[in-house]
């Protein structure tokens, strides 16, 4: 399966940068920017959810009654439509802990979009993930927890089932069991080069 730097390259993730790009009046290169910024941290909070029975369960959920994937077959006409932007919300709220404005910040900061526009991207990524998800879901006759930690750990670069991603784990470096607490390192700066930022960074150089 292809990873996330491969998604984000593929015709999906120019529609998306196109299409995300146009509807905020941002710049094609600044968007993919926040981009590539946004959804790792998007994959990252939905694994570390997504570890505990409960929370597979819930995804699980999700992706079998709402997001079947097909956001993705018309994706440039929907992008940024009310609906669309308030189920990324939604979304959002769910997977952050109701932190999401964070989340926006840190993006905003390693990308250079404002922060609302960067909000607004958040919103519209959101929903493509989980159409994206819910497609490989199908694909996979995927019915456990397992079988969906192997596709988020798939697109993240995970490794063993079971384990939270590398991302995840930075992001929670503290074991507090909060996704949020050291992504506004990222703001601040922080963070030494060989967490948070020194893995963004590597991330966020590859084209």
């Amino acid at each position: 399966m292809a990873g996330l730097i491969d998604l984000l390259n593929s015709d999906l993730g120019k529609t998306l940068v196109t299409g995300a790009s146009k509807k905020l009046g941002q710049d094609k290169g600044k968007t993919a920017s926040a981009l590539n910024a946004a959804m790792p941290l998007i994959l990252g909070a939905m694994k570390n959810n997504a570890s505990s029975p409960k929370g597979a369960e819930g995804l699980l959920n999700a992706l079998s009654k709402k997001h079947d994937g097909g956001i993705l077959d018309n994706l440039g006409d929907l992008l940024g439509n009310d609906d669309i932007l308030k189920d990324g919300a939604g979304i959002l709220g769910h997977v952050f802990g109701g932190k999401e404005q964070n989340v926006a910040k840190a993006v905003s900061a390693k990308s250079g979009m404002n922060a609302g526009a960067t909000m607004d991207l958040l919103k519209m990524a959101a929903p493509v993930i989980m159409g994206y998800l819910g497609k490989e879901k199908q694909t996979k006759n995927v019915t456990d927890g397992n079988g969906i930690d192997d596709i988020l750990g798939g697109l993240l670069g995970g490794n063993a089932k079971g384990e939270q991603s590398l991302i995840a784990k930075i992001l929670d470096a503290n074991g507090d069991g909060s996704v949020i607490d050291d992504i506004m390192g990222m703001v601040s700066g922080g963070k030494k080069k060989g967490g948070l930022v020194g893995l963004l960074g590597g991330l966020f150089g590859r084209k």
